[in-house]
Order: structure tokens, then sequence, then C-alpha cells
């Protein structure tokens, strides 16, 4: 599992190491690492020397990883160039090494460092480290406008300049890195978008702060493989499909029939033992999956069940409203999505005794807390777990980065790693909806079936979109969920 800890937390474990280790011994460590992995990205085969490196240095201990890094890289025979956008407060320790090793420095003033970066083979950024707020700094816009513009490998120093470490936001200009190279532990802002669309590729170097963050929660994590193939409920010998567990389905209408079979289908097709289907979609439900026990409803005659899904193209007339009521009334877990989030009564979601799950994607989450969706957009983190604390409830807010919060205080948010942009197509939520719904019934917790959920969907969309990317519709992602599951297991 990979784990993100605050900004607090990774300078009090950073405090509790350099107290045991002499002095420097942190940045050496954290510049060896970097100057390795900007190494590799320059390619094998003498790839570094004769190597055309430009360091965009801050002030602080940041700027002293690059210059360090770049001292070693100056070694290997790269030709190194720092650009000091705070002279008087660059690291002295830094910048001694790299003129020691053959590099130079220079400012803004003295040179074109404009045009130094567009010339660059690799550009190191080193401008602000993670205790920065906002944007770059007016100085610094140019030369991250020029990275980006230039053939060069841009690699960022523990985090992309301009992005908030926390909460992921990006609050102005930022860096937009082809890699970035962080140390001891990541941060929440490289694993949460917008943030994490600035930081490209990640590198974990290990400084030793392991010992220092044990017994500490983290602020985020992103299950893996293994995380995964520990949750995923597996029929024994004593299964039966009541045992694997029933799921119900309220979804679809006369106007979108669509939204019930691919909530059915991710259902199915995520290891319900049975489901059961009500509305008014049932005819074209049992023409694609004839196995769906189907009742004219109201949802609690429909017969046991042991989860429900409500919502996907439901639609917001009396007899969706009565339905949505009717599941939340029920005694078992319910995952609420897409029309079904419009119909909620927050006091009623909140006095479930059984778990309840919201699956918004950022313009419902936006109606549903009372601001504009630009503000969830651009601070996600944030706004998924202000929704899990208002409805006391598992939020599951979908997008590019795919974040579950629980609405118990202190439990990490959990990030999907598995999402990808072919999953921008109609009905994919509806087929998550089905997953999750399917998870929940077979008895994982709330936060487990919303992660293992979004997991699972992610994977099976890069699945039937291939290893070099295709366009896929949403039952493609459903087809291709036996598929990612067994890719899990194994």
């Amino acid at each position: 599992m990979r784990v993100a800890y605050s900004v607090e937390t990774v300078r009090a474990a950073e405090r509790a190491l350099m107290a045991r280790v002499p002095e420097g011994a942190l940045m050496q460590r954290a510049a060896a690492g970097l100057a390795a992995a900007c190494a590799n990205a320059l390619g094998t085969g003498g790839g570094v020397y004769a190597a055309r490196v430009v360091v965009l240095t801050g002030s602080g201990d940041n700027g002293g990883d690059a210059l360090y890094a770049g001292a070693r890289l100056a070694r290997r025979g790269a030709g190194v160039t720092a650009v000091l956008l705070a002279p008087q407060k660059a690291h002295r320790g830094g910048l001694a090494a790299l003129r020691a090793a053959g590099g130079r420095a220079v400012t803004p003033e003295d040179v074109d460092a404009v045009a130094l970066v567009h010339r660059a083979d690799l550009v190191l950024d080193g401008i602000v480290g993670i205790g920065g707020k906002g944007g770059l700094r007016p100085g610094a816009v140019p030369l991250a406008e020029a990275a980006r513009a230039s053939r060069a490998v841009v690699v960022a120093v523990d985090l992309p300049s301009g992005v908030d470490a926390d909460t992921g936001e990006v609050r102005g200009a930022a860096v937009r890195a082809d890699m970035t190279v962080t140390f001891g532990t990541y941060k929440p802002g490289l694993l949460v978008d917008p943030a994490a669309e600035h930081a490209g590729a990640l590198r974990l170097v290990d400084i030793g702060l392991g010992p220092d963050l044990d017994g500490t929660p983290p602020a985020l994590e992103a299950l893996q493989h293994a995380d995964v193939a520990a949750l995923l409920p597996v029929p024994d010998a004593e299964s039966d499909k009541y045992r694997r567990g029933v799921v119900g389905v309220v979804a679809g209408s006369e106007r979108y029939p669509g939204a019930a079979v691919l909530a059915v289908a991710g259902a199915l097709r995520a290891g319900a033992g049975a489901v059961r289907y009500v509305g008014p979609g049932a005819q074209a439900v049992l023409a694609r999956f004839p196995e769906t026990l189907v009742s004219a409803g109201p949802p609690h005659k429909a017969g046991r069940v042991q989860a429900w899904v409500v919502g996907p193209g439901l639609g917001d007339g009396p007899e969706a409203r009565r339905a949505v009521d009717d599941v939340l009334a029920s005694d078992v877990p319910v995952l609420v999505d897409a029309d079904g989030l419009r119909l909620l009564d927050r006091d009623v979601v909140r006095s479930r005794t059984a778990g309840t799950v919201l699956t918004p994607h950022a313009g419902e989450a936006a109606a549903l807390l009372g601001v504009a969706r630009e503000e969830v957009e651009a601070a996600r983190l944030d706004h998924v777990r202000r929704l899990a604390g208002a409805f006391g409830a598992t939020a599951l807010l979908k997008g590019s980065t795919t974040l579950v919060a629980s609405p118990e205080p202190g439990v990490p948010v959990r990030v999907n790693p598995t999402g990808t942009s072919w999953l921008a197509t109609a009905g994919s939520g509806d087929v998550l909806s089905g997953i999750t719904g399917s998870l929940l019934a077979a008895g994982l917790a709330p936060r487990d079936a919303a992660s293992v959920g979004a997991y699972l969907h992610g994977l099976s969309a890069r699945v039937a979109a291939g290893p070099v990317g295709a366009p896929v519709a949403a039952h493609d992602v459903a087809a291709a969920l036996p598929g990612a599951w067994r890719d899990i297991r194994s």
C-alpha cells in the first residue's frame, strides 16, 4: 500500500531522525537518490556525460537537495548550471559543492535564464519545497513555462513547485514535471489532482524516515494489487448464491433503461451471488441478463438482499423519490448514486444504522455541499472529507483521481491509483455502482467496498482499453471485470 503523510508529520519525523544521524546526512541521502534518478532519466551509455543540466534553485533545503544532486551530476561529466532565484538565501553548502564539482551558478539578472532552460537536456525543479503555499512567484513563472515548452526532462525535487503538498491544490502557476523524486514518503499532493497532474512519474527515495513514521496514521492511502487481493470476496466450498451476497438494484427508467442494465452488469460481474432488480427497466435487464431476479417493487417487497444500489438513471419524479426513501429505510448497506443523490434527505442518511456509500462526481458533490463545482475540483481532498462528515456516510468522489473518505475522523482518505481517462464515457459510473454494491452485499465494509470497487473499475477500463489505449464503452468495462479480477488475484 502506498501511504502519504502530511507536511507536519514528515517534518516531525525528519527532526527526530536528524537528531540521531550526522549533520547533513539526510540531505546527502536525498541528493544521492535524486542524482541517481536524474542519471537514469538522462539514459544509460554515457547519457550523463556532457548532458546540459539546469538547476532551478530557490531558498532552503529543497534548493540544497537540488544543488547537491547537481554537484553529483557535474562530477559525472554533466554541464550543470544553477539558476539562483534567491541568491542571498541559496543553500551555502550545496552551492559550494556544485562549484567544487565544476558547476556554475548564475542569476536571472546575469544571463538569459529562459534560453538556458530551452537548451537543457534536464531541468531540476528545486524552487519551492513541501512548505510552499500558493503558486510560483512571478520571477519563477517564465522559467517554469520554458521548462514545460523545452525538450528537457523536467524533474521536480520532492514536489513540483507551486502545488500544495497537503491538499493537492494548485492556486497559481506551477511546475509541470515529467518525474517527481520525493523523499522519505509520499505527500498527499502527489497523489491527488489537480496537483498529481503536475507530478509526472513518481520515484520514492528512502532516507530512513520509516521508524519515525511507524504508528502515525497517514493522511492518504492508495491500495495496490496485494491489498485488493486480500479484500476480494472469494467463494468457498460451502458457498451458495445467497451466502455470496444478493444485491438489490433500483435503477433505470423508461427514458434511461440502459442505466439499469449497466448497474446490473457491474453487480453480476463483480461476484454477486444474485441480483434483484426493481424498476421499469426489467425487460431490458432480462434481455441482457436473464439470471436477474426482477420485481415490480416497491423495493422492500422485492425479497431479501444484503445491500442496495439506488439512483442510476432513476429520474426525479415521485416514484423515484419513494424508491430512494424505501431503500434508505432498510437495515442493510446502501449505495446512492446519480439521480438518487438529488433525492437524499441528509438527516435520514445520518440516522441510518447500516452503512451508506455516496458516489457523486464533482458537480453532484458541489450540489450536496452547496458550493460551486469549481471549488470541489480545485480542492478534492477537502471536499470529499467534508461530504463524508456532513452526511455521516462513506463518500466516493469520482474523477481523475477517485477519492474515498470515511465519516470517522482520523481515518485516512483512500485515493484510487487505477483510474484512466478512457473511463470518461457515459454509463461508466453505473457500472461502478453495481460493482461496489456487489462488494457491499458480499460483506465488505463501506470504505473497503468503495475502495476495491473503484480499483476494479479503473483496472477493468485499462484492460478493456488495451496496452496502448483505445476508446471503451461502459459495457466493455463491465465485460473486462473478470480479467481484472484474475490479474489482481494472480
